[in-house]
């Protein structure tokens, strides 16, 4: 069975993954690239927006949707992953309190505050389709006691951020579909901070759930153990999202743990570095499965690619793969042509879209359906 989630601006198919938009744009193409490329939402981030180019231009330009000429549903990350970042790698530029957060980052003018109540005052007034909930982030190896304070501040912010949502909509009261709110089980990885935190959040009531914390290892691998114990506290008819979670391997990985929304720049950062996803094989013929070596890289700066006269891609039906050959892009790679920062996006994006199809074929053959 198809799962979905209606929103303002339209029906979420999942599983879904979601460009990273940070500062209201998917770098290197326009919004309707991004749309013919098969994306049907965007996520965009409250402490990059709230900066540049800040709530009052935000506002004046009509908001998120109008602002970036995007009509699909947007999800908005409260920020609190980035400003943890910014905290962690230089204490002097930002506390974290039970109130909130302070930051200042490199070159601001001011110090911004963000508190649960004024996250999500920002992310409706954006216009956002999915809010997050502002939540106190930490590593997988921090000690004990500082994921305790964790989960304990994260479940406080929380109840916060429940109730300045409900405040919010009592007050605009908007047509149609409502916004939902997500909220965050942190934990590190103790695995039993991360079902206490879990508990606590569905004692509190949300419409979906994120992953919170870094979902790699030093190493850089998934936290496997971690992700699907995470997943299995909460029960399988809400939605929850793998944030940060990108790789296409992880991708599969997770869905088949249950995860059904994504979001990561690592596709389209690679596009920008000349470093594409492709399939070995044809993705739509019946036979084709997620296993083995069902993906690879293709590098654009390769010698073997200059005569190239064939898709980056075998099957694909992107709009760079359908006019371009891989040769070609080689050629523009080589001479720096900014044409290919475009044209490779558009083709990862679509590489991601068409893998959130594979997948849901997947589970609709492990439902019993069949092969299509």
């Amino acid at each position: 069975m198809v799962k979905t989630l209606l929103v303002h601006h339209g029906q979420l198919t999942l599983p879904v993954f979601l460009p990273d938009a940070t500062f209201g744009t998917v770098r290197s193409v326009d919004s309707r690239d991004v749309a013919e490329a098969g994306i049907t939402a965007l996520v965009m981030n409250v402490f990059h927006l709230m900066q540049r180019p800040g709530s009052s231009t935000i506002h004046a330009l009509g908001g998120l949707h109008r602002m970036a000429a995007w009509n699909g549903p947007i999800v908005t990350d409260s920020g609190g992953f980035q400003a943890y970042s910014l905290i962690r790698s230089n204490p002097k530029q930002g506390k974290i309190s039970d109130q909130g957060l302070v930051f200042q980052p490199e070159g601001a003018e001011r110090p911004f505050h963000l508190t649960p109540e004024k996250s999500i005052q920002l992310q409706l007034s954006y216009g956002a389709d999915i809010v997050i909930c502002l939540d106190d982030c930490t590593h997988v190896d921090d000690p004990p006691a500082e994921q305790r304070r964790s989960v304990e501040r994260t479940v406080r912010w929380a109840k916060r951020c429940r109730a300045e949502f409900d405040r919010q909509l009592a007050q605009r009261r908007p047509s149609g579909p409502p916004p939902l709110l997500f909220a965050v089980v942190q934990g590190g990885g103790d695995l039993r901070l991360r079902a206490e935190c879990a508990a606590a959040l569905l004692e509190i009531g949300f419409d979906g759930f994120g992953f919170g914390g870094w979902p790699l290892d030093a190493q850089g691998n998934l936290l496997h153990e971690i992700l699907a114990f995470t997943r299995a506290q909460i029960p399988s008819h809400y939605p929850m999202h793998a944030l940060g979670v990108g790789h296409p391997a992880n991708v599969v990985a997770c869905a088949r743990m249950g995860y059904e929304m994504f979001d990561s720049a690592l596709p389209t950062r690679d596009a920008r570095q000349g470093r594409l996803l492709a399939f070995t094989t044809d993705p739509h013929h019946p036979s084709f499965r997620l296993e083995g070596e069902w993906f690879t890289y293709v590098y654009l700066a390769d010698r073997k690619h200059i005569k190239a006269d064939h898709p980056i891609s075998p099957g694909c039906t992107c709009f760079t793969c359908r006019h371009y050959s891989l040769g070609y892009l080689h050629h523009l790679h080589k001479i720096g042509e900014t044409l290919v920062l475009r044209l490779a996006t558009i083709h990862n994006l679509h590489f991601m879209a068409q893998l959130m199809a594979l997948i849901r074929r997947e589970r609709y053959e492990e439902d019993g359906h069949g092969a299509n």
